[in-house]
């Protein structure tokens, strides 16, 4: 059997961790919102219309902060369609999607609905077909108290107190050609240095996300940073990646290595950052809000089928994924990259909540249940909290296409104070079980709280037809040898182990 070898020390450490890596995104797309999280004829729903057995789910799933309301979607969204009385809000035509937008949910019911699921919300401006006034009316209606145009405009719908939302997207995706009102670097760089000086003009406590590169492989990624950055890195706190991963046609060596691009993807985007930072001689780092990834599994070309096949319908069913074991492992591993770089990574949002690649599945007027992807998420947002430890790490390597050393293991610890543990969370992306011994340096060890491990005999095994097939297993079988353990880790798996410190 081959071994594994992991060292960390409590004094090499590196990032702290930010509770909203464990955040999430809904968007007006399909059935995430209209049947996903609000659904008034369902036998759960709320006076409000929201389904509460969705609502319990997002609590045990850990959710902190939801991004809203888009997406592709925001590029066309006046968010006035949205808020006031029901019967006079209109239907419109919904260009990313060719849907009908009735509208019925908007503002203030997501945020009524983000009060009850206890979640932080993180809201996207227009910056496709509108711009810098109906992003400046939008923080003027949340977040002023009353005795302007719009704050008592909210006041007239029934909303005393400001929400005072403190995270703000400018657009979605714009350096992609597929976004309604797609902008060069530079006609974007501009319109978001305006936007961002005019909204913290209306609230200056105000975070603001940049629009950075829609996934790795872009033509224009890394230049559309380091030119769009060149006008809003004085103005904004944060600068946005995206990046979905499918190609399990390729296989799952080369499918679970794809997590390895992702590092080198936050590497480069970093990188670019501090270019820019040591160009304008400035003193603030810019941080990075990964606010859409996941794994997708549906071809682009099959999704805009979907569209076309039935187009202006209301809440149509599209690009309704089901995760396999397989898609799990690389999941997994790309969250934990939002752990390894925890000093720059401070929001990232799991796309999406409900029905489309999603965690959380809904049948209309049915039940709720869970795919795979929902335990690492939920187990890692409960325990991944605290300061990330530097690994020294020896495994096996394999190669596959594009990646020379992929390591058997992918690794990632945390050291919680407060609650003196350590967790370690590790994925295997082989099919071998390996030996692994983990050295503990300055800590001094009490006992093993746990170990839990997700896996499955086929990795292309769903919860679909079953939903109860992939889950939990809690075997018991760490050997603590001193301040040090050792356990055996099964082929293809998730697996997490807490430690209990003196």
């Amino acid at each position: 059997m081959k071994k594994a070898q992991l060292i960390v020390n409590r004094n090499f450490t590196g990032g702290e961790i930010d509770k909203r890596i464990y955040s999430s995104f809904v968007e007006h797309m399909g059935r995430v919102i209209y049947s996903g999280i609000y659904e008034p004829t369902h036998p759960t729903a709320d006076e409000d219309g929201f389904r509460y057995d969705v609502l319990e789910k997002v609590k045990e799933m850990g959710v902190t902060g939801i991004r809203y309301p888009g997406g592709n979607f925001v590029s066309c969204y006046d968010w006035r369609d949205g808020v006031g009385p029901r019967h006079l809000r209109p239907r419109k035509l919904e260009l990313a999607w060719r849907s009908i937008e009735t509208n019925e949910f908007g503002t203030n019911e997501f945020m009524r609905w983000a009060g009850k699921a206890g979640i932080e919300p993180i809201f996207a401006v227009n910056l496709g077909t509108k711009g810098i006034e109906n992003a400046v009316s939008l923080v003027e209606y949340c977040n002023i108290p009353g005795g302007t145009k719009y704050s008592d405009l909210r006041r007239e719908h029934g909303i005393e107190q400001p929400y005072n939302i403190k995270t703000w997207c400018l657009g979605n995706e714009m350096d992609g050609d597929w976004q309604i009102g797609h902008k060069t670097a530079e006609e974007y760089g501009r319109l978001a240095q305006e936007t961002a000086k005019a909204i913290k003009q209306v609230d200056s406590s105000i975070k603001v996300v940049s629009c950075g590169s829609s996934k790795s492989d872009m033509v224009t990624y890394p230049d559309w940073e380091a030119i769009s950055l060149n006008y809003t890195y004085d103005y904004v706190d944060y600068i946005a990646l995206h990046q979905y991963y499918g190609g399990q046609e390729k296989g799952t060596e080369f499918f679970l290595a794809q997590s390895l691009d992702m590092e080198n993807y936050i590497r480069t985007v970093i990188g670019t950052c501090d270019f820019v930072k040591a160009k304008k001689r400035s003193r603030k780092d810019l941080y990075i809000s990964f606010d859409e990834w996941g794994v997708w599994s549906m071809p682009d070309t099959e999704v805009a089928a979907q569209v076309d096949e039935t187009p202006w319908q209301v809440a149509p069913h599209l690009s309704e994924q089901i995760y396999s074991m397989e898609d799990t492992l690389l999941f997994s591993s790309m969250l934990m990259n939002f752990l390894k770089f925890s000093d720059r990574v401070k929001i990232a949002c799991q796309s999406l909540l409900t029905n489309i690649s999603a965690a959380i599945m809904t049948e209309k007027n049915g039940e709720v249940w869970v795919q795979p992807i929902y335990y690492p998420f939920a187990y890692t947002s409960k325990y991944g909290r605290g300061t990330v430890l530097q690994e020294v790490f020896k495994c096996p390597v394999y190669a596959c296409e594009r990646f020379e050393e992929v390591p058997y293991i992918d690794s990632v610890t945390v050291h919680n104070d407060e609650t003196k543990e350590l967790v370690y969370f590790q994925v295997n992306r082989t099919g071998e079980s390996l030996n692994i011994f983990a050295e503990n340096q300055e800590f001094q060890v009490e006992t093993v709280i746990e170990h839990i491990c997700l896996s499955s005999e086929d990795i292309k095994a769903t919860n679909l037809h079953n939903h109860g097939l992939i889950k939990p297993d809690f075997p018991e079988d760490v050997t603590l040898k001193g301040n040090s353990f050792e356990y055996i880790i099964k082929p293809y798996s998730w697996n997490m182990i807490r430690l209990k410190l003196v």
